[in-house]
């Protein structure tokens, strides 16, 4: 099995619309999948920078001088960016959410088909994992998680009965989260209940709204006119924030408006509508059923 199966390889990279001398970042490098196409791009003077947060993906990197690892959260993007000499790159690419192998590898707690301490941090070497996070988040902070990133109906009954199983003791492995859902798994919606509490607290664990926002105004920056900036998330959450980015170039709210009404842009929206994996793809990789590519160049700001 490989590390992880790159969704949309052929769209992203015709996307990025790579310069031979330019200088990349795929944020996300992971099984390096979406690097080594750059790569295969990049002329002798080009330069990619991946990062990745997870310590796993380092026997993954590709030994090329035009390639630099930086074991890093793509929050930190400009400030480590800046350390290596660079302030302006031609191209981000970022394919969020967990990966295929964080999901496979029963250890890392993120799926509650395999035994594992409730772990879910996609640095197991930074901050509180689940197991933590649930010892000490109180009921009305659990409920809203529960309610904004997992989209559960009924989170406050959801959040009581997970509160209960860590005030008796029995929130330690990844069976006893799902072993205290299962009484109100009923009906089609109570199927997907254990998938929606397990993405709800890994997001919250990882933070991954918070360094998402941080990536798309940091990276917008960091971006070079006519630069490229593809995105692709796994669930609406990621894509609701990235839509309205790249439409509005502000994370909340509307871009401003001159007195004519006119729109102030920072992008060009180089897909109107996002691009979908192919039912051909899907068949072989069922995970990119429901990835969701966005891309945009920068263009010097105007009045639209």
């Amino acid at each position: 099995m490989t590390y992880h199966d790159p969704v949309l390889l052929d769209a992203c990279i015709q996307h990025l619309h790579i310069q031979p001398h330019g200088i990349y970042v795929d944020a996300t490098f992971g099984g390096g999948g979406h690097s080594r196409a750059i790569l295969d791009q990049l002329g002798p003077k080009g330069k990619l920078f991946g990062f990745d947060q997870d310590p796993e993906t380092s026997k993954n990197a590709p030994d090329d001088a035009r390639f630099q690892l930086l074991p890093f959260n793509f929050e930190h993007i400009t400030r480590i960016l800046r350390l290596h000499k660079v302030t302006a790159v031609d191209g981000i690419l970022a394919d969020l959410g967990v990966s295929s192998h964080q999901l496979d590898e029963g250890s890392r707690g993120f799926s509650f088909r395999h035994h594992a301490e409730l772990d879910m941090r996609m640095n197991p070497q930074s901050g509180p994992g689940a197991r933590e996070w649930l010892e000490t988040v109180t009921w009305e902070q659990l409920a809203q998680t529960l309610r904004e990133f997992g989209d559960v109906h009924q989170a406050g009954r959801v959040a009581t009965a997970i509160i209960q199983a860590r005030d008796a003791g029995q929130m330690t492995w990844t069976e006893d989260l799902y072993e205290c859902l299962q009484p109100l798994g009923k009906g089609p919606r109570g199927k997907k209940l254990p998938a929606q509490v397990f993405q709800a607290i890994r997001i919250a664990v990882n933070r991954e709204l918070a360094v998402l926002d941080s990536l798309l105004v940091d990276g917008s920056n960091l971006l070079k006119t006519g630069g490229r900036y593809v995105v692709m998330s796994y669930h609406s959450l990621e894509d609701r924030r990235v839509k309205r980015f790249f439409k509005e170039g502000v994370l909340e709210g509307e871009a401003a408006r001159d007195d004519h009404g006119r729109r102030y842009e920072i992008f060009d929206r180089i897909t109107r509508k996002p691009l979908v994996a192919s039912q051909e793809e899907i068949a072989i990789n069922p995970r990119a059923r429901s990835a969701k590519l966005r891309v945009v160049e920068k263009i010097e700001p105007t009045w639209g």
